[in-house]
């Protein structure tokens, strides 16, 4: 069974958003991780891209396959987590943790409820 935080809010491709002081933290989910296995590099946006909801905006790449990275939200990214260039084995460890992606300011925070719910993603894998 994945693991799935009741703080979150998670998109049908996969990633996670934690939204907190105005900031939305992105990440790929544990199931994500594990369905790509072994994670060995990672493309993230760059800081100050505009990005819109449901827009690739970088990759995340395994030992088997490439996958696109999508933006949740729209917003303006202003952080990276630059220490996972180097270390991209943390997403298949710590998905929620270090292994987190990128941080935007959304310009429509409504949006958010556009995303599923914990219960609702766990229903879209099958392990409601």
């Amino acid at each position: 069974m994945s693991n799935v935080p009741e703080n979150l809010r998670f998109t049908k491709t996969h990633e996670w958003v934690l939204l907190g002081d105005g900031l939305a933290t992105v990440g790929i989910t544990d199931h994500a991780q594990r369905e790509l296995t072994d994670i060995v590099f990672v493309e993230l946006p760059a800081v100050g891209r505009e990005l819109q909801a449901g827009e690739a905006c970088g990759v995340v790449e395994s030992v088997k396959t490439a996958s696109d990275l999508y933006s949740p939200l729209t917003g303006r990214v202003v952080e990276i987590n630059q220490p996972l260039l180097s270390n991209p084995g943390w997403i298949n460890t710590d998905p929620y943790g270090q292994g987190w992606l990128f941080r935007l300011i959304p310009s429509r925070p409504e949006e958010l409820d556009r995303l599923l719910r914990p219960g609702e993603y766990l229903a879209q894998l099958g392990q409601s």
